[in-house]
């Protein structure tokens, strides 16, 4: 009970009586806070928490921030806002993961999940998934079953696919053997090897070179090109070093070193190499698809342990012959299949375990998905994912409960896999694998991982006719008859059609263009793709000029606000591509229905792809949507003082705009 004293009587002090305890007074007037707690996944344990915790801004000199709670799990840091905003809860991109403030703790040691998924990607870890991608590709090979406890070799898959006439798999504990890769409807086809050990006379290492090369040239009856992508393309520390060179320019911490870096960004940018190391990589990948397409050749790759630049050429080679692998499903089946199955080690090129030694650190695959990249960028109808599928892939290479970027080898994740864990309930340890989007996002937020402009394949009505075609012939936009240059004009030196020839000469064939030009036969076989009829499910090649190699933007610079542009960039080109998209498939409607005579072709027809999803409008997005939304805040740049000063001078104004244009270079 509260009374204030004197029955309202004028007082010259204020009284105040209190009839309960001061404990009590706060227990009314100021409740209980509820207590906040992350969103736990299934095996996810808090370690510790600190209260309260303030998160300062990006903005440069600011002392403005938000209150919350900071969690540390056996799975991540985490930053969980007092009063959340309701920005974050609007959102329609979300990781179920990761947010905005939380931290995997990759960047701080290892954990593994006790998680079971379902998925629909081929994970070629059976016979049944190779011979089923055997049927479908017309290979002739055989499937090899030796290696299914790992006596064969720790450094190959439990299940593989070689040459029907090698027979020797146990020589050098698996080393050299040509593994196949993927089979043009011609007949030829791509593999794989390892090096030979460096330990063997140099009589033993060329009769068994010989006999890798007669085995595949025996099995498809066409000559064989090799290449030794070692000697050709860049090192895994060269990849290594460009990639340290070239991400310095987006980490940014503030304002201030933003500007005073855009003053030189894109010249920086080219200086680093990381650019060069990709065209360079699908400059290499033409010539592949070249031999296959063009020349009806076997073609051989080679480097050490067969597992980085082989995996790189021979999954962008498929890319451009082969549309299954531009389909979502297709392209997940790709990555298990030549990365995954084929034994790319991941755990050291990414340095999951943060080891001080960075000897075989490298972004290898990454340097991959950039490549995908500029395929998409030059190619998007061909494409039934998007650019945000591929950023989505890149960050989850470090999420470490997914087994699929998580191991070196089948044998090392395997032996991991099944080891009994001190902290499991029972039995051995199970991972989900990256392909279950479930697990990070929600249907909703995986409608972003579907490219709205794919162009699906048209189905042709029964009774039209049908050009006659070999039996195994997909559909291509380049048929090999469609090139017939002289001999001598390839990549390669002048290597013998015959088959009995080819084996009388004991030579392999190495390349003979450069890898940082294109050749002038590289040329002929692009402006000849050029000039015939374009297929999106047919033969696509990339554009290697200056120019036509871009910027991975959504992926570096989602997180700078400074480049930001509001209701701009690719979203609102694309808002804009999906409104005429509508448009056209209106008035395609109106006509199909005016025209009574083709009302029984409507189901033949070509039909387009139904009406995408809409992002609403692109005026109130950034252009790095669905990463970043708009702001409700401005903020004005902040210019170095010495280079502001340098700007307002008007004397000599004209001559600093020139000599600033003439530091930057054009990606």
């Amino acid at each position: 009970m509260l009374s204030l004293g004197s029955a309202g009587a004028k007082s010259s002090k204020p009284s105040f009586v209190s009839y309960v305890t001061p404990e009590e007074i706060k227990l009314e007037k100021e409740p209980p806070k509820k207590e906040i707690h992350p969103n736990l996944l299934p095996g996810e344990v808090v370690f510790c928490s600190a209260n309260p915790i303030l998160k300062y801004t990006q903005d440069d000199l600011s002392q403005r921030g938000v209150f919350g709670t900071l969690f540390c799990t056996n799975f991540r840091i985490t930053f969980i806002i007092d009063e959340a905003s309701q920005e974050e809860t609007a959102k329609n991109f979300k990781n179920k993961l990761y947010g905005e403030n939380d931290i995997p703790l990759m960047c701080v040691d290892h954990i593994y999940g006790d998680m079971q998924r379902k998925w629909e990607t081929i994970l070629f870890d059976s016979p049944g998934d190779w011979t089923q991608e055997m049927k479908r590709t017309k290979a002739k090979c055989r499937l090899v079953t030796e290696n299914e406890n790992f006596e064969l070799s720790q450094r190959l898959p439990k299940y593989f696919v070689i040459p029907t006439a090698l027979e020797d798999l146990f020589s050098y504990q698996g080393k050299g053997l040509p593994i196949w890769c993927w089979s043009h409807h011609s007949g030829c086809a791509l593999f794989k090897a390892s090096f030979l050990p460096v330990t063997q006379e140099d009589g033993d290492f060329q009769k068994h070179l010989e006999i890798m090369i007669n085995a595949v040239a025996h099995n498809y009856l066409y000559s064989v090109k090799t290449e030794d992508l070692s000697e050709s393309l860049p090192t895994i520390q060269d990849i290594q070093q460009a990639y340290n060179k070239f991400k310095q320019f987006f980490l940014i911490d503030n304002s201030t070193d933003f500007w005073l870096l855009d003053v030189k960004w894109f010249s920086s940018l080219e200086s680093s190499g990381w650019l060069d190391f990709i065209r360079q990589c699908l400059q290499k990948a033409v010539e592949v698809v070249e031999c296959l397409e063009k020349d009806n050749t076997n073609v051989l790759l080679t480097e050490g342990e067969g597992t980085d630049l082989c995996c790189v050429i021979s999954s962008l080679a498929q890319i451009m012959l082969d549309p299954y692998y531009r389909t979502l499903m297709g392209f997940q089946s790709l990555v298990q299949k030549e990365w995954v199955a084929g034994c790319h080690a991941f755990m050291d090129r990414c340095n999951h375990l943060h080891q001080k030694d960075k000897e075989f650190q490298s972004p290898v695959f990454l340097l991959f998905l950039e490549c995908v990249w500029q395929l998409i960028q030059q190619h998007s109808p061909a494409f039934q994912f998007s650019e945000t599928y591929l950023t989505v892939l890149s960050d989850s290479v470090h999420v470490p409960i997914f087994s699929t970027f998580l191991f070196n080898s089948a044998y090392h994740m395997e032996s991991f896999m099944k080891a009994e864990s001190p902290t499991a309930q029972s039995g051995s340890l199970s991972c989900p694998t990256v392909w279950d989007w479930s697990v990070q996002y929600d249907s909703k937020a995986q409608n972003f991982f579907l490219n709205p402009l794919y162009t699906e394949k048209v189905k042709l009505e029964r009774t039209v006719c049908k050009p006659h075609k070999p039996k195994h012939q997909r559909q291509l936009s380049l048929p090999s008859s469609a090139f017939k240059t002289p001999p001598k004009k390839g990549f390669f030196k002048d290597e013998t059609e015959s088959l009995k020839k080819m084996l009388r000469v004991k030579r392999i064939s190495r390349w003979m263009g450069s890898p940082d030009s294109p050749t002038a036969a590289s040329q002929e076989f692009y402006e000849s793709w050029q000039q015939r009829p374009l297929d999106y499910h047919g033969l696509l090649l990339p554009c290697l000029d200056g120019p036509a190699l871009r910027l991975w933007m959504q992926r570096y610079l989602r997180w700078i606000p400074e480049v930001h542009i509001l209701g701009g960039g690719s979203v609102a080109v694309m808002t804009k591509l999906m409104e005429l998209l509508g448009q056209v498939q209106d008035l395609k409607r109106v006509l199909e229905q005016r025209d009574t005579s083709h009302a029984a072709k409507l189901d033949h027809r070509p039909q387009l792809q139904h009406r995408p999803i809409s992002f609403g409008s692109s005026g109130r997005m950034s252009s790095s949507f669905p990463f970043t939304y708009s702001r409700n805040r401005s903020f004005r740049p902040i210019i170095p003082t010495g280079l502001l000063q340098s700007l307002m001078l008007t004397d000599n104004l004209a001559n600093q705009e020139d000599e600033v244009v003439q530091d930057v270079s054009l990606v």
